[in-house]
Protein backbone atom coordinates (compact mmCIF):
# COMPACT_ATOMS: atom_id res chain seq x y z
CA UNK A 1 0.00 0.00 0.00
CA UNK A 2 1.95 2.96 -1.17
CA UNK A 3 -1.07 5.41 0.31
CA UNK A 4 0.32 7.54 3.05
CA UNK A 5 4.26 5.56 3.66
CA UNK A 6 6.83 8.04 4.56
CA UNK A 7 10.37 6.87 3.57
CA UNK A 8 12.13 4.15 4.64
CA UNK A 9 13.87 4.76 8.12
CA UNK A 10 17.54 5.16 7.53
CA UNK A 11 19.59 2.51 9.25
CA UNK A 12 21.31 4.35 12.87
CA UNK A 13 24.97 5.24 12.60
CA UNK A 14 25.56 4.09 16.31
CA UNK A 15 27.59 0.81 16.40
CA UNK A 16 25.08 -1.38 18.13
CA UNK A 17 27.31 -3.28 19.76
CA UNK A 18 28.63 -0.62 21.78
CA UNK A 19 25.60 0.91 22.46
CA UNK A 20 24.13 0.90 26.45
CA UNK A 21 21.61 -0.82 27.37
CA UNK A 22 19.06 0.26 30.84
CA UNK A 23 19.92 -1.65 33.61
CA UNK A 24 17.39 -4.75 34.91
CA UNK A 25 16.86 -2.82 38.26
CA UNK A 26 16.46 1.09 36.58
CA UNK A 27 12.73 0.38 36.82
CA UNK A 28 11.29 -0.30 40.37
CA UNK A 29 7.57 -0.73 41.26
CA UNK A 30 7.14 -0.71 44.70
CA UNK A 31 3.67 -1.27 45.23
CA UNK A 32 2.44 -4.60 45.58
CA UNK A 33 -0.91 -4.34 43.90
CA UNK A 34 0.36 -2.65 40.51
CA UNK A 35 0.53 -3.73 37.44
CA UNK A 36 1.78 -3.51 34.03
CA UNK A 37 -1.48 -4.99 31.57
CA UNK A 38 -0.80 -7.69 29.78
CA UNK A 39 -3.33 -7.65 27.54
CA UNK A 40 -2.32 -6.48 23.93
CA UNK A 41 -5.71 -5.00 23.50
CA UNK A 42 -5.58 -2.38 26.40
CA UNK A 43 -3.24 0.78 26.43
CA UNK A 44 -0.37 0.85 29.30
CA UNK A 45 -1.43 3.82 31.09
CA UNK A 46 1.49 6.87 30.79
CA UNK A 47 3.76 6.71 33.46
CA UNK A 48 4.79 2.52 32.81
CA UNK A 49 5.14 3.17 29.02
CA UNK A 50 8.42 1.01 27.80
CA UNK A 51 9.74 4.82 27.31
CA UNK A 52 9.59 5.00 30.66
CA UNK A 53 10.67 1.95 31.78
CA UNK A 54 13.67 1.39 29.47
CA UNK A 55 14.74 4.77 28.37
CA UNK A 56 16.94 3.35 26.00
CA UNK A 57 14.86 1.24 24.20
CA UNK A 58 15.22 2.49 20.50
CA UNK A 59 11.86 -0.10 19.07
CA UNK A 60 9.18 -2.28 20.02
CA UNK A 61 7.12 -4.77 18.84
CA UNK A 62 3.48 -3.63 19.75
CA UNK A 63 -0.78 -3.87 19.19
CA UNK A 64 -2.57 -1.39 17.83
CA UNK A 65 -5.44 -0.85 20.56
CA UNK A 66 -7.49 2.02 18.49
CA UNK A 67 -6.91 4.51 15.39
CA UNK A 68 -9.18 7.68 14.03
CA UNK A 69 -8.45 9.36 11.51
CA UNK A 70 -8.06 13.14 12.52
CA UNK A 71 -9.06 15.96 9.98
CA UNK A 72 -7.60 19.38 10.54
CA UNK A 73 -10.00 22.02 11.90
CA UNK A 74 -9.48 25.94 11.76
CA UNK A 75 -8.22 27.69 14.32
CA UNK A 76 -10.72 28.41 17.61
CA UNK A 77 -11.13 31.78 18.48
CA UNK A 78 -11.36 33.45 22.04
CA UNK A 79 -8.24 35.48 23.90
CA UNK A 80 -4.57 34.60 23.65
CA UNK A 81 -4.98 33.35 27.44
CA UNK A 82 -7.58 31.38 26.45
CA UNK A 83 -5.59 29.40 23.63
CA UNK A 84 -3.11 29.21 26.25
CA UNK A 85 -4.76 27.64 28.69
CA UNK A 86 -5.90 25.42 25.99
CA UNK A 87 -2.78 24.38 24.50
CA UNK A 88 -1.24 23.09 27.73
CA UNK A 89 -4.29 20.40 28.75
CA UNK A 90 -4.08 17.01 27.13
CA UNK A 91 -6.44 17.70 25.06
CA UNK A 92 -6.48 16.70 21.12
CA UNK A 93 -4.28 19.24 19.36
CA UNK A 94 -5.70 21.66 16.53
CA UNK A 95 -4.02 20.42 13.43
CA UNK A 96 -3.28 22.36 10.21
CA UNK A 97 -3.27 18.83 7.96
CA UNK A 98 -5.04 15.32 8.57
CA UNK A 99 -3.28 13.12 11.02
CA UNK A 100 -3.78 9.35 12.51
CA UNK A 101 -4.35 9.23 15.90
CA UNK A 102 -2.96 6.06 17.21
CA UNK A 103 -2.94 4.22 20.46
CA UNK A 104 -0.68 1.21 21.41
CA UNK A 105 -0.56 -1.24 23.78
CA UNK A 106 3.13 0.02 24.84
CA UNK A 107 5.85 2.32 22.94
CA UNK A 108 9.34 3.61 23.22
CA UNK A 109 7.95 7.00 21.78
CA UNK A 110 7.51 9.75 25.04
CA UNK A 111 4.29 11.96 25.17
CA UNK A 112 4.99 15.70 26.16
CA UNK A 113 5.06 15.99 30.02
CA UNK A 114 7.02 16.65 32.90
CA UNK A 115 8.42 19.69 30.99
CA UNK A 116 9.48 17.35 28.50
CA UNK A 117 8.53 17.64 24.77
CA UNK A 118 7.11 14.50 23.21
CA UNK A 119 9.69 11.88 20.92
CA UNK A 120 9.52 11.83 17.52
CA UNK A 121 9.83 8.41 15.52
CA UNK A 122 8.56 5.84 12.60
CA UNK A 123 5.40 3.05 12.61
CA UNK A 124 6.24 0.34 10.91
CA UNK A 125 3.13 -2.14 9.71
CA UNK A 126 3.39 -5.93 9.17
CA UNK A 127 3.96 -4.99 4.82
CA UNK A 128 6.42 -3.05 6.18
CA UNK A 129 5.07 0.37 5.56
CA UNK A 130 6.96 3.01 7.72
CA UNK A 131 4.75 6.36 8.78
CA UNK A 132 6.27 9.05 10.25
CA UNK A 133 5.53 10.23 14.03
CA UNK A 134 5.31 13.82 13.94
CA UNK A 135 4.42 13.53 17.91
CA UNK A 136 3.00 12.23 20.70
CA UNK A 137 0.68 13.99 23.25
CA UNK A 138 -0.63 12.57 26.85
CA UNK A 139 -4.70 12.12 26.64
CA UNK A 140 -5.56 11.56 30.12
CA UNK A 141 -3.64 8.54 30.99
CA UNK A 142 -2.79 7.16 27.68
CA UNK A 143 -0.09 8.20 24.89
CA UNK A 144 -1.57 8.83 21.32
CA UNK A 145 0.73 9.11 18.10
CA UNK A 146 -0.07 11.44 15.45
CA UNK A 147 0.93 9.63 12.30
CA UNK A 148 1.42 12.11 9.29
CA UNK A 149 -0.71 11.31 6.19
CA UNK A 150 0.19 11.84 2.18
CA UNK A 151 -1.47 11.49 -0.62
CA UNK A 152 -4.91 12.37 0.18
CA UNK A 153 -6.16 9.41 2.56
CA UNK A 154 -9.41 9.80 3.68
CA UNK A 155 -9.67 6.90 6.47
CA UNK A 156 -7.74 4.48 8.80
CA UNK A 157 -5.65 1.67 6.48
CA UNK A 158 -6.32 -1.85 7.13
CA UNK A 159 -3.13 -2.48 8.42
CA UNK A 160 -3.28 0.09 11.33
CA UNK A 161 -6.46 -0.76 12.94
CA UNK A 162 -7.13 -2.36 16.05
CA UNK A 163 -5.89 -5.25 17.21
CA UNK A 164 -3.07 -5.11 14.13
CA UNK A 165 0.75 -5.55 15.02
CA UNK A 166 3.02 -2.84 14.83
CA UNK A 167 7.04 -1.70 14.97
CA UNK A 168 7.31 1.24 16.81
CA UNK A 169 10.70 3.00 16.81
CA UNK A 170 12.85 5.95 17.26
CA UNK A 171 14.76 6.41 14.51
CA UNK A 172 17.88 8.03 14.04
CA UNK A 173 16.85 11.44 14.26
CA UNK A 174 14.46 10.33 17.00
CA UNK A 175 17.43 8.82 19.05
CA UNK A 176 19.17 11.92 18.65
CA UNK A 177 16.20 13.69 20.03
CA UNK A 178 15.79 11.41 22.83
CA UNK A 179 19.04 11.75 23.93
CA UNK A 180 19.29 15.36 24.09
CA UNK A 181 16.56 15.36 26.25
CA UNK A 182 17.59 12.67 28.60
CA UNK A 183 20.34 14.36 29.34
CA UNK A 184 19.07 17.97 29.67
CA UNK A 185 16.25 16.68 31.99
CA UNK A 186 18.16 14.49 33.96
CA UNK A 187 20.70 17.57 34.62
CA UNK A 188 17.69 19.78 35.55
CA UNK A 189 16.92 17.56 38.80
CA UNK A 190 20.73 17.48 39.46
CA UNK A 191 21.01 21.23 39.26
CA UNK A 192 17.62 21.86 40.90
CA UNK A 193 18.51 19.39 44.04
CA UNK A 194 22.12 21.02 44.41
CA UNK A 195 20.97 24.24 44.36
CA UNK A 196 18.42 23.50 46.71
CA UNK A 197 20.97 21.44 49.44
CA UNK A 198 24.07 23.53 49.02
CA UNK A 199 22.54 27.08 48.69
CA UNK A 200 19.00 26.74 49.87
CA UNK A 201 17.61 28.03 46.77
CA UNK A 202 14.90 26.71 45.29
CA UNK A 203 13.61 26.41 41.70
CA UNK A 204 10.89 28.93 40.79
CA UNK A 205 10.66 27.06 37.33
CA UNK A 206 12.64 25.67 34.50
CA UNK A 207 12.51 24.88 30.89
CA UNK A 208 14.02 22.20 28.24
CA UNK A 209 13.68 24.74 24.87
CA UNK A 210 14.65 23.06 21.33
CA UNK A 211 17.96 22.31 20.62
CA UNK A 212 20.32 23.67 20.87
CA UNK A 213 20.12 26.48 22.90
CA UNK A 214 20.77 26.16 26.70
CA UNK A 215 17.73 25.46 29.02
CA UNK A 216 16.98 27.34 31.95
CA UNK A 217 16.23 27.58 35.35
CA UNK A 218 14.49 30.43 37.04
CA UNK A 219 16.33 31.48 40.66
CA UNK A 220 14.66 33.99 43.30
CA UNK A 221 18.05 35.34 43.02
CA UNK A 222 21.01 35.57 41.05
CA UNK A 223 24.21 33.09 41.53
CA UNK A 224 27.21 34.61 42.09
CA UNK A 225 30.85 33.74 39.99
CA UNK A 226 32.02 31.73 43.25
CA UNK A 227 28.19 29.80 43.26
CA UNK A 228 28.09 28.55 39.68
CA UNK A 229 31.79 26.89 40.44
CA UNK A 230 30.38 25.40 43.83
CA UNK A 231 27.12 24.33 41.97
CA UNK A 232 29.19 22.79 38.57
CA UNK A 233 32.17 21.39 40.61
CA UNK A 234 29.39 19.34 42.84
CA UNK A 235 27.48 18.44 39.83
CA UNK A 236 30.49 16.69 37.98
CA UNK A 237 32.15 15.00 40.78
CA UNK A 238 28.95 13.25 41.27
CA UNK A 239 29.18 12.60 37.47
CA UNK A 240 32.53 11.58 38.16
CA UNK A 241 31.57 9.31 40.30
CA UNK A 242 29.18 7.45 37.95
CA UNK A 243 26.03 8.14 39.97
CA UNK A 244 23.24 6.03 39.37
CA UNK A 245 19.57 7.12 38.47
CA UNK A 246 16.44 4.78 38.72
CA UNK A 247 12.81 5.08 39.06
CA UNK A 248 10.29 4.07 41.73
CA UNK A 249 6.58 3.81 40.57
CA UNK A 250 3.75 2.89 43.02
CA UNK A 251 -0.13 3.00 42.35
CA UNK A 252 -1.76 6.99 42.61
CA UNK A 253 -3.45 6.73 45.37
CA UNK A 254 -0.54 5.90 47.95
CA UNK A 255 2.16 7.86 48.99
CA UNK A 256 1.17 10.48 47.54
CA UNK A 257 4.33 12.27 48.26
CA UNK A 258 6.57 9.78 47.20
CA UNK A 259 8.08 6.85 48.45
CA UNK A 260 9.88 6.89 51.89
CA UNK A 261 13.06 6.03 53.51
CA UNK A 262 16.58 6.10 52.03
CA UNK A 263 19.65 8.70 52.84
CA UNK A 264 18.82 10.95 50.28
CA UNK A 265 17.42 14.67 50.66
CA UNK A 266 12.98 14.61 50.36
CA UNK A 267 11.44 14.66 47.41
CA UNK A 268 11.13 18.43 46.41
CA UNK A 269 8.06 20.33 46.39
CA UNK A 270 6.28 19.29 43.16
CA UNK A 271 3.52 21.03 41.34
CA UNK A 272 1.40 17.98 41.65
CA UNK A 273 0.20 16.08 38.72
CA UNK A 274 -1.73 17.26 35.97
CA UNK A 275 -5.99 17.27 36.64
CA UNK A 276 -6.85 14.97 34.29
CA UNK A 277 -4.31 12.11 34.91
CA UNK A 278 -6.49 10.25 36.82
CA UNK A 279 -5.99 6.14 37.25
CA UNK A 280 -2.54 6.54 36.30
CA UNK A 281 0.84 5.79 38.63
CA UNK A 282 2.75 7.84 41.06
CA UNK A 283 6.56 7.59 39.82
CA UNK A 284 10.03 9.24 41.80
CA UNK A 285 13.06 9.40 39.52
CA UNK A 286 15.50 8.97 41.89
CA UNK A 287 19.02 9.70 41.54
CA UNK A 288 21.43 7.70 43.98
CA UNK A 289 22.36 10.14 47.10
CA UNK A 290 21.59 13.00 45.82
CA UNK A 291 17.68 13.75 44.70
CA UNK A 292 14.27 12.28 44.48
CA UNK A 293 11.09 13.76 42.88
CA UNK A 294 8.00 13.37 41.54
CA UNK A 295 7.98 13.28 37.73
CA UNK A 296 6.99 11.26 34.16
CA UNK A 297 10.32 12.26 31.98
CA UNK A 298 12.63 9.98 30.77
CA UNK A 299 16.21 9.95 32.70
CA UNK A 300 19.73 8.60 31.82
CA UNK A 301 19.71 5.54 34.12
CA UNK A 302 23.23 7.38 35.11
CA UNK A 303 25.26 10.56 35.75
CA UNK A 304 28.06 9.28 34.06
CA UNK A 305 27.75 10.16 30.69
CA UNK A 306 27.18 14.06 31.62
CA UNK A 307 28.65 16.98 32.71
CA UNK A 308 26.95 20.27 33.48
CA UNK A 309 27.82 23.57 32.34
CA UNK A 310 26.18 26.97 33.51
CA UNK A 311 26.22 29.72 31.73
CA UNK A 312 27.64 32.95 32.85
CA UNK A 313 25.26 34.12 35.78
CA UNK A 314 22.66 37.56 34.40
CA UNK A 315 24.24 40.77 34.73
CA UNK A 316 23.12 43.98 36.84
CA UNK A 317 20.19 44.54 39.84
CA UNK A 318 16.31 43.60 39.59
CA UNK A 319 14.08 41.71 41.67
CA UNK A 320 13.62 38.63 39.65
CA UNK A 321 13.33 35.57 39.08
CA UNK A 322 16.97 35.42 37.47
CA UNK A 323 17.12 33.16 34.92
CA UNK A 324 20.21 31.15 34.36
CA UNK A 325 21.16 29.03 31.44
CA UNK A 326 23.00 25.66 31.39
CA UNK A 327 23.87 22.53 29.09
CA UNK A 328 25.10 19.03 29.02
CA UNK A 329 25.08 16.10 26.33
CA UNK A 330 24.57 17.01 23.18
CA UNK A 331 23.94 20.49 23.53
CA UNK A 332 27.25 21.35 25.16
CA UNK A 333 29.22 19.75 22.84
CA UNK A 334 27.44 21.64 20.38
CA UNK A 335 27.61 25.21 22.16
CA UNK A 336 31.30 24.09 22.37
CA UNK A 337 31.77 23.60 18.69
CA UNK A 338 30.30 26.95 18.48
CA UNK A 339 32.46 28.69 20.81
CA UNK A 340 35.25 27.18 19.06
CA UNK A 341 34.28 28.31 15.43
CA UNK A 342 33.41 31.92 16.42
CA UNK A 343 36.77 32.22 18.27
CA UNK A 344 38.86 30.45 14.96
CA UNK A 345 37.06 32.91 12.81
CA UNK A 346 37.77 35.75 14.96
CA UNK A 347 41.23 34.88 15.38
CA UNK A 348 41.46 34.70 11.71
CA UNK A 349 39.79 38.30 11.52
CA UNK A 350 42.07 39.91 14.00
CA UNK A 351 46.03 37.51 12.54
CA UNK A 352 46.51 36.71 15.67
CA UNK A 353 46.20 32.93 17.39
CA UNK A 354 43.12 32.31 19.70
CA UNK A 355 44.87 32.91 22.98
CA UNK A 356 45.31 36.08 22.22
CA UNK A 357 42.24 36.88 20.79
CA UNK A 358 40.27 38.86 23.92
CA UNK A 359 43.13 40.99 24.29
CA UNK A 360 43.54 42.30 20.29
CA UNK A 361 39.53 42.53 20.33
CA UNK A 362 39.74 44.65 23.26
CA UNK A 363 42.47 46.93 21.18
CA UNK A 364 40.27 47.18 18.56
CA UNK A 365 37.28 48.46 20.32
CA UNK A 366 39.28 50.75 22.40
CA UNK A 367 40.75 51.80 18.85
CA UNK A 368 37.15 52.11 17.21
CA UNK A 369 35.63 54.17 20.45
CA UNK A 370 38.65 56.79 19.75
CA UNK A 371 37.64 56.77 16.48
CA UNK A 372 34.22 57.25 16.48
CA UNK A 373 34.98 59.67 19.27
CA UNK A 374 37.37 61.27 16.58
CA UNK A 375 34.23 61.71 13.70
CA UNK A 376 32.37 63.08 16.61
CA UNK A 377 34.43 66.29 16.66
CA UNK A 378 35.39 66.80 13.21
CA UNK A 379 31.41 66.14 12.41
CA UNK A 380 30.49 69.01 14.77
CA UNK A 381 32.86 71.05 13.84
CA UNK A 382 32.36 70.75 10.09
CA UNK A 383 28.46 71.30 11.23
CA UNK A 384 29.67 74.92 12.74
CA UNK A 385 31.47 75.69 9.86
CA UNK A 386 28.33 74.85 7.55
CA UNK A 387 26.06 76.64 9.61
CA UNK A 388 28.28 79.80 9.84
CA UNK A 389 28.66 79.93 5.79
CA UNK A 390 25.13 79.23 5.56
CA UNK A 391 24.55 82.50 7.77
CA UNK A 392 27.26 84.47 5.99
CA UNK A 393 25.18 83.40 2.30
CA UNK A 394 22.26 84.36 4.00
CA UNK A 395 23.68 88.23 5.30
CA UNK A 396 25.47 88.65 1.96
CA UNK A 397 22.35 88.01 0.33
CA UNK A 398 20.21 90.84 2.06
CA UNK A 399 23.19 92.92 1.75
CA UNK A 400 22.99 92.45 -2.07
CA UNK A 401 19.56 93.31 -1.91
CA UNK A 402 17.63 90.70 -1.14
CA UNK A 403 14.19 91.05 -0.12
CA UNK A 404 11.04 87.99 1.52
CA UNK A 405 12.65 84.96 2.11
CA UNK A 406 15.43 83.68 2.31
CA UNK A 407 15.56 80.00 1.18
CA UNK A 408 18.54 77.41 0.59
CA UNK A 409 18.78 73.36 -0.68
CA UNK A 410 21.17 71.23 0.88
CA UNK A 411 21.93 68.03 -0.70
CA UNK A 412 24.44 65.93 0.61
CA UNK A 413 26.20 62.46 0.26
CA UNK A 414 26.92 60.46 3.46
CA UNK A 415 27.26 56.66 3.96
CA UNK A 416 27.53 57.10 7.58
CA UNK A 417 24.03 55.99 9.82
CA UNK A 418 24.05 59.15 11.60
CA UNK A 419 22.94 61.27 8.78
CA UNK A 420 19.86 62.62 10.64
CA UNK A 421 21.85 63.72 13.60
CA UNK A 422 24.47 65.44 11.66
CA UNK A 423 21.62 67.26 9.64
CA UNK A 424 20.41 68.33 13.04
CA UNK A 425 23.54 69.34 13.94
CA UNK A 426 24.22 72.19 11.27
CA UNK A 427 20.59 73.35 12.07
CA UNK A 428 21.47 74.04 15.34
CA UNK A 429 24.83 75.35 14.82
CA UNK A 430 22.99 77.92 12.44
CA UNK A 431 20.49 78.77 14.65
CA UNK A 432 22.99 79.60 17.55
CA UNK A 433 24.88 81.89 15.03
CA UNK A 434 21.75 83.76 14.00
CA UNK A 435 21.60 87.25 14.22
CA UNK A 436 18.15 89.05 16.06
CA UNK A 437 17.42 90.83 12.93
CA UNK A 438 17.67 88.10 10.17
CA UNK A 439 15.63 87.72 7.57
CA UNK A 440 12.45 85.40 7.38
CA UNK A 441 14.32 82.09 6.03
CA UNK A 442 13.64 78.19 5.64
CA UNK A 443 16.40 75.58 4.89
CA UNK A 444 15.98 72.01 2.93
CA UNK A 445 18.69 69.37 4.03
CA UNK A 446 18.84 66.15 2.34
CA UNK A 447 21.29 63.54 3.04
CA UNK A 448 21.79 60.17 0.58
CA UNK A 449 23.80 57.53 0.36
CA UNK A 450 26.45 57.48 -2.29
CA UNK A 451 25.40 54.28 -4.43
CA UNK A 452 21.68 54.67 -4.01
CA UNK A 453 19.71 51.54 -4.58
CA UNK A 454 15.53 51.15 -4.43
CA UNK A 455 16.02 49.99 -0.62
CA UNK A 456 18.09 53.09 0.21
CA UNK A 457 17.09 55.88 2.72
CA UNK A 458 17.27 59.48 2.49
CA UNK A 459 16.87 61.79 5.01
CA UNK A 460 15.13 64.97 4.74
CA UNK A 461 15.06 67.87 7.01
CA UNK A 462 13.08 71.36 7.35
CA UNK A 463 14.37 73.97 9.44
CA UNK A 464 12.51 77.53 9.09
CA UNK A 465 11.79 80.86 11.21
CA UNK A 466 8.41 79.81 10.20
CA UNK A 467 5.91 77.10 11.53
CA UNK A 468 3.03 77.46 9.23
CA UNK A 469 5.91 77.39 6.16
CA UNK A 470 7.93 74.55 7.33
CA UNK A 471 4.58 72.47 7.45
CA UNK A 472 3.37 73.88 4.50
CA UNK A 473 7.18 72.56 2.76
CA UNK A 474 6.73 69.55 3.82
CA UNK A 475 3.68 68.83 2.62
CA UNK A 476 4.31 69.76 -1.04
CA UNK A 477 8.04 67.68 -0.42
CA UNK A 478 5.55 65.14 0.56
CA UNK A 479 2.72 65.17 -2.54
CA UNK A 480 6.02 65.25 -4.39
CA UNK A 481 8.20 62.16 -3.82
CA UNK A 482 5.76 59.55 -3.16
CA UNK A 483 7.82 57.67 -1.07
CA UNK A 484 9.14 60.29 1.71
CA UNK A 485 7.24 60.04 5.06
CA UNK A 486 7.91 62.21 7.67
CA UNK A 487 6.54 65.06 10.10
CA UNK A 488 7.35 67.49 12.60
CA UNK A 489 6.70 70.04 14.99
CA UNK A 490 7.27 73.91 15.28
CA UNK A 491 10.01 74.66 13.17
CA UNK A 492 11.63 71.43 12.27
CA UNK A 493 10.12 68.50 10.14
CA UNK A 494 12.12 65.44 9.04
CA UNK A 495 11.56 62.27 6.86
CA UNK A 496 12.88 59.87 5.13
CA UNK A 497 12.01 58.55 1.57
CA UNK A 498 12.95 54.93 0.23
CA UNK A 499 14.56 54.36 -3.24
CA UNK A 500 17.19 56.19 -5.95
CA UNK A 501 18.14 59.59 -5.09
CA UNK A 502 20.19 61.64 -7.25
CA UNK A 503 20.78 65.24 -6.13
CA UNK A 504 21.37 65.87 -10.14
CA UNK A 505 17.66 65.27 -10.62
CA UNK A 506 15.75 65.16 -7.28
CA UNK A 507 18.00 67.42 -5.53
CA UNK A 508 16.95 70.38 -8.59
CA UNK A 509 13.10 68.91 -8.06
CA UNK A 510 13.39 69.50 -4.23
CA UNK A 511 14.88 72.78 -4.37
CA UNK A 512 11.99 73.74 -6.97
CA UNK A 513 8.99 72.93 -4.97
CA UNK A 514 10.81 74.37 -1.62
CA UNK A 515 10.45 78.20 -3.39
CA UNK A 516 7.37 77.35 -5.21
CA UNK A 517 5.42 75.85 -2.13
Amino acid sequence: MATGIAAVVPPSSLNESFYPTTPSDYHRIVSPGLQIPSDPHVAIPVGILTCQRDPLARELDTVIVNSTFLRPEPPKGGSKKANQKQAKTSAAPTVSKPYLQITLHDTVLFPEGGGQSYDIGHLVTEDGSIWEIDFVKRHGIIAVHYAAIKDGLEGVPELLTAGKKVRVTLGEEGLKRRLDHMSMHTVAHLLASLLESKLDVPTLAWSLTSYPAPAYVDLPRALTPAEVTLIQDEANRLVFEGRRVHVEVRELDVGQAGAEGGDVPAARESRGLPSDYTGGVHRLVIIDGVDRNPCCGTHLPSLASLQLYILPPPAGGGTGPFRHLFLTGPRLLAHLNNVQTVLSRTAATMSCSVNETPDRVTLAVDENKRREKRIEDIERELAQTIGASLIEEMLRWRTEGGEGEWTRYIGRVDDEAGAHGFLQAITFAFKDLLPKDAPPYTLLLTSSPSSPTQTSTTVVMIFGSDDIRVKKVGEALKAQFKTLKGGGKGARWSGKATGVWLNERDGKMAALTLVQA
